[in-house]
């Protein structure tokens, strides 16, 4: 049995001749507050559905806590906690009956039931508002009672898939001192989804870059900012073909510095930025090719995936709906 909280091997998911998840070895040690940061469409939520047992994997497998999520699902649902993209709480109900609902299905008894509901509770600082429908919660709130909801019947690992996604800043950063303390103070496992950069720099202990399914690189966010090195110089040029044409004369040019390009804009990884932006000027100029913007920056998280990815995160619905027939799956015993 690994002692990991999560360990993949190989797990793929297809459908028809789509590969959402395709043949993912990662492993997540307990404690850990894990980040897939990844685009819409990269299969952030068909492997988290894998994980916990609402999808079956096409090929390949994976253990959640110790237990085979092929052969012991229910052991696996026990485990868990899930905190869905979109929505799941019931409108018409208080938010203390969506808790209540939530630890009968999961078999709490009475008086443990109870008294877990006025602790999650506590814990979301929603005690004042418990007994109001939660067709008159906010978006904030809603959000702070689903994370309540996952963790009513003490799980091992929590599942949160883009559980900001949609919020305003400010909540936003309240939902990250929850997830933190979620972390820090109870230990509790957390698997994040994210497509925000900034929310994956703050929260993780490390992360791995999902796209079209695959893990591209894993590591803490410093690690992978580090592994740039030096600075990044970003020039947005007018065309896309001033962009290729910046690219390949730079790449044949240099063997030490690192370039990719997106649509209109190149970046340049090197060792001394300050020092290579007149070079590169003078290129430009050379090849007749228009600069509408230079910047100098240290390396950040959407250079990193830019560098490992050719491209920037961009906004695709393809893996958003394929689990929302699926969110009311995970029942204990089921």
């Amino acid at each position: 049995m690994n002692d990991a909280a999560i360990h993949t091997e190989k797990i793929t998911k297809r459908y028809g001749r789509v590969t959402a998840v395709d043949g993912v070895d990662i492993t997540v040690e307990k404690k850990e507050l894990f980040g897939l940061l990844g685009p819409n469409g990269a299969g952030k939520s068909t492997l988290i559905g894998l994980l916990s047992t609402m999808l079956r994997p096409t090929s390949g497998n994976a253990q959640v806590w110790g237990h085979d999520i092929r052969t012991d699902s229910t052991k696996v649902r026990k485990s868990i906690g899930v905190v869905f993209q979109d929505t799941t709480l019931d409108q018409k109900l208080t938010g203390r009956e969506n808790l209540d609902l939530h630890g009968r299905l999961y078999g709490l008894p009475k008086k443990l039931r109870h008294r877990r509901i006025d602790e999650v509770l506590e814990l979301v600082e929603l005690s004042g508002r418990a007994d109001e429908i939660v067709q008159k919660y906010s978006g904030g709130m809603m959000r702070r009672l689903e994370i309540a909801r996952g963790l009513m019947h003490y799980p091992n690992v929590l599942f949160m898939d883009e559980p900001t996604l949609g919020l305003d800043p400010q909540t936003r950063n309240h939902i990250w001192d929850y997830i933190k303390e979620l972390n820090r103070e109870k230990n509790i496992t957390i698997i994040l989804t994210t497509h925000y950069m900034e929310e994956a720099d703050r929260l993780c202990n490390r992360l791995a870059i999902v796209d079209h399914g695959k893990i591209i690189t894993t590591g803490t966010p410093s690690e992978l900012k580090s592994s740039l090195g030096g600075d990044i110089l970003t020039l947005e040029l007018a065309t896309g073909k001033d962009a290729t044409k910046l690219m390949e004369h730079y790449t044949a040019k240099s063997s030490t510095d690192r370039i990719s390009a997106s649509e209109n804009t190149v970046q340049i990884t090197t060792a001394d930025g300050e020092r290579a932006i007149p070079d590169v000027l003078k290129a430009t100029s050379r090849l007749g090719l228009e600069i509408r913007s230079v910047s100098l920056h240290k390396p950040t998280l959407d250079d990193v995936f830019l560098h490992y990815t050719g491209k920037g995160i961009r906004d695709s619905d393809a893996d958003t709906g394929k689990l929302k027939t699926l969110r009311w799956r995970i029942r204990a015993g089921k």
